[in-house]
């Protein structure tokens, strides 16, 4: 890969030819396109199929949100284990959301929309975030992509987050934790392949504070 505006861009560059994959999402064996220009074309990448192994099943029904859709593995997972939720497959690459879109059809997906940010409703919280985040943008810029839409979890929502361990996985834990404020607590969920998973829980108004014992 080349940098990060290789693929974290609205407009990329490369072949933009569609590419036949055949991968497996949610225990199924699936055909997808993808396409030069987006994050891992050529793959499930290893990061992702960590992030879908381990992350507890989403809420059968709600908004769910994939940050970072590329050609759409977690958003297809997501609408294939829960279809009757309204998927929202967010990414700033045209080309990745007409793939998603794409893939979404193919497999009779309808409740998978690709969208960019402005395109989604100001005042829609989620129940679920599921993401690998694009870690290679530079710490300000994923710091705010995070501060932007892990506080829009619903009360009881829960997001994970795939990273890689010598990416700074540990360190963006402890950042979450001190700036997330006390109604999220973020935690390790699971350690595999080089990556972790990192757990954000978003609480009840007072009931964390009850869990960790302080005053209401």
């Amino acid at each position: 890969m080349s940098g990060p505006t290789h693929y974290f861009t609205a407009e990329p560059e490369g072949d933009d030819r569609r590419r036949a994959r055949t991968v497996q999402l949610a225990g199924r064996t699936v055909q997808v396109q993808t396409a030069g220009g987006i994050f891992c074309p050529d793959r499930l990448d290893l990061g992702t199929s960590v992030l879908l192994r381990e992350t507890p099943g989403p809420p059968p029904s709600g908004e769910l949100l994939d940050l970072g859709c590329g050609w759409g593995p977690i958003a297809l997972t997501m609408a294939m284990l829960a279809p009757l939720a309204r998927v929202w497959a967010l990414d700033i690459n045209r080309r990745a959301l007409q793939l998603t879109g794409e893939n979404a059809r193919h497999l009779g997906l309808n409740g998978v929309h690709p969208v960019t940010a402005a395109q989604i409703p100001e005042d829609l919280s989620f129940d679920a975030i599921w993401s690998n985040p694009p870690i290679r943008v530079g710490k300000g810029a994923l710091h705010d992509l995070l501060l932007t839409w892990l506080p829009r979890l619903a009360p009881g929502g829960h997001a994970y987050l795939v990273v890689q361990r010598n990416l700074g996985a540990d360190s963006l834990h402890t950042w979450l934790a001190s700036s997330l404020g006390p109604d999220f607590v973020a935690s390790r969920l699971a350690s595999a392949k080089g990556f972790r998973v990192l757990h954000v829980q978003r609480g009840y108004p007072g009931e964390l504070a009850l869990t960790r014992g302080e005053p209401t």
